[in-house]
This record gives structure tokens, sequence and C-alpha cells, in this order.
């Protein structure tokens, strides 16, 4: 047996910024995506978001790729709140995630700034936060 750490940040908005998740169904959709990926043997360590976003942590096993956990979460999440009428109007993530790795020594802090998602977005906005995460990981803007 491997045994195996490998924590990341993750990262993903709504298509075209739209504020679906609201303080009615956020606890449901938040619910819904780390039962979902508990039965698929995702570890989501934890979980938060806000309007038009989520962030988690996740931890990586030796058989797992960052593309097929977010693939399997956002696609199977976009299609239970659609069917689940939790929002109006068709619901869809947006394409692009952003995803960097996180040291067991930082763990906690990455946690802290989840947990506090509706005191961050006090001061800053989700497109700030977008634009910093490119700038601070010198992601580079595809324009499509």
């Amino acid at each position: 047996m491997s045994y195996v750490r490998i924590w990341l940040h993750c990262v993903w908005g709504t298509k075209n910024k739209i504020p679906f998740i609201t303080k009615s169904n956020k606890e449901a959709i938040l619910n819904h995506i780390k039962e979902n990926a508990r039965q698929k043997g995702i570890y989501i360590d934890f979980l938060n978001g806000h309007k038009e976003h989520i962030h988690c942590t996740i931890s990586l096993d030796a058989e797992q790729t960052l593309s097929k956990i977010m693939q399997l979460i956002k696609g199977e999440s976009s299609f239970w709140i659609n069917n689940s009428n939790l929002v109006q109007g068709k619901f869809e993530w947006a394409d692009e995630y952003f995803a960097v790795s996180v040291s067991e020594s930082q763990i906690n802090v990455v946690r802290e700034y989840i947990k506090n998602q509706e005191i961050h977005h006090k001061l800053k906005s989700w497109e700030e936060e977008y634009n910093e995460f490119i700038e601070k990981y010198g992601f580079k803007k595809i324009k499509g």
C-alpha cells in the first residue's frame, strides 16, 4: 500500500460569475458536493463558498488525478443543482478552476481562509480575488 498526502487548494466559479450561491441554497450545495465526493472516494477536507465560487482543500490519493476529480465534482454538482431546481435559470460552473499545492505546515492557514469567505468577501470581490490568484501564482489569463 502506498501512503500519499497531496494537499490542494482548489477554487472554481460559476459560469460568467453569476451569483447563484445564496444563503438559502449554499448549505445544500456544499453538503451535496461533500457527499458526492465521499461516494466517489474523493477526500474533501474543507469546503466553503461565496455567491459565485467555491473553495476547498482536497487530498489526492495515489490513484487520483486533479482533472478527473474536478470533472467529477463540478459536472455532477452542476447536474444535481439543475435537477433540484435550486437556482433560477440554468446553472453551470465555469470551465476553468484554480488549484495550488499546500504544504502540511500551511493547511490550517488555508482552512481558515476558506472558512472565512463571508468576511473575506466583504472586503474583496470574487473578480479581485480571481485576479489575485492569477498574479500570485503566476497563472496566465487565457482568453477564449
